[in-house]
């Protein structure tokens, strides 16, 4: 198993956020983790890279490929982030440096561990933002994150998540502040980038729609603890928790169009 994580729980300041979560990511999967707003879904995600806010304390276990890294001091989990395990957050506008250029972006977790001249380094960044499919990469990476869409950031963040070909991904609700139809692109080239380079994917998402396109089984969280684990083709033909029916019914509302190979999977 790449990741497996072992009896989570995440207090902040005192409060039970996360309590006894467990689960499992074996190499190659794609393990989607769903709840509501306040579910503990995106701490769960946070505490894999030690990126948990101030004031919040873990414990349990989170070993990825045998290694400990919950209590890893930060020098250690620094070699681990971006290298072994890449993040992509939310909301890129937050994420990405504003007075940086997207092609320094990219480059710079490259930088930081290989010797690369700067005309390396920009060969790079346009390489890896034309495999996200950027239009024009040898121009958007010259260009400054407020200079794009809000897809066109998106994009870059999950290049510079993957600029160091990571073995798995977290991705943290990365298509909730798009659009449609910008949000179903994202999710393509997601699923294709992992898919090719044969990497583990985490998903968190509040939406069951999006996590059918993207994942092949599911974390149900309610209120900090699994409510439901189950393939995600069964979550669409016969959840059994609460919170899970609870989300389908919101699921349908949406735009619906399950994802490629999900019939096969179900048979």
């Amino acid at each position: 198993m790449s990741l497996d994580v072992r009896n989570l729980s995440i207090d902040i300041d005192g409060r039970r956020v996360v309590d006894d979560v467990s689960f499992q990511v074996p190499d190659g999967a794609r393990v989607g983790i769903i709840g509501e707003s306040g579910s503990g879904k995106s701490l769960t995600a946070l505490a894999i890279l030690g990126l948990l806010p101030y004031g919040a304390h873990a414990d349990g276990s989170i070993r990825w490929n045998g290694r400990e890294l919950l209590g890893l001091p930060d020098r250690d989990l620094a070699a681990v982030r971006g290298a072994e395990i890449g993040i992509v957050f939310q909301e890129p506008q937050t994420a990405l440096n504003p007075i940086r250029t997207v092609g320094r972006q990219i480059s710079d977790p490259v930088r930081i561990r290989e010797r690369l001249s700067r005309g390396d380094r920009r060969a790079r960044a346009i390489a890896d933002a034309e495999r996200v499919r950027l239009h024009d990469p040898a121009r958007i990476v010259d260009r400054y994150p407020h200079q794009l869409s809000g897809g066109q950031r998106q994009r870059v963040a999950i290049a510079v998540a993957l600029a160091c070909r990571p073995q798995l991904l977290l991705a943290d609700e990365p298509t909730t502040a798009l659009d449609v139809t910008i949000q179903a692109e994202i999710l393509d080239l997601l699923q294709g980038l992992v898919s090719d380079a044969g990497m583990s994917l985490v998903f968190i998402t509040h939406d069951l729609a999006v996590l059918s396109q993207i994942a092949t089984h599911a974390i149900v969280l309610e209120h900090g603890r699994i409510a439901e684990s189950a393939p995600v083709h069964e979550l669409l033909t016969a959840p059994r928790s609460r919170v899970a029916q609870g989300l389908l019914r919101d699921a349908t509302a949406t735009v619906w169009r399950p994802a490629p190979g999900t019939e096969e999977e179900s048979a």
